[in-house]
């Protein structure tokens, strides 16, 4: 793999990160307007062109699968 690939999967992998934390965050707390935003801002990121650029993985299809994840570990 060469770097700027593993920079890009990188990027990603931390957007992930960080979507799924704030995820439970909103989940958590609702009416907290910081944690919707931090959510709508991280989705715009996987809808957007750049992040196209970084990856073939379809963002709905991964905003989906995390959303899926944290659904399942809050009923855990």
């Amino acid at each position: 793999m060469n770097p700027y690939q593993a920079l890009a999967n990188a990027i990603v992998e931390l957007a992930v990160k960080d979507y799924k934390k704030a995820l439970k965050r909103h989940y958590r707390f609702p009416n907290n307007e910081d944690y919707a935003a931090e959510v709508k801002s991280l989705e715009r990121f996987f809808r957007s062109g750049w992040y196209g650029m970084l990856t073939d993985l379809d963002g709905e299809y991964l905003m989906t699968g995390v959303r899926r994840m944290v659904c399942k570990e809050a009923a855990a």
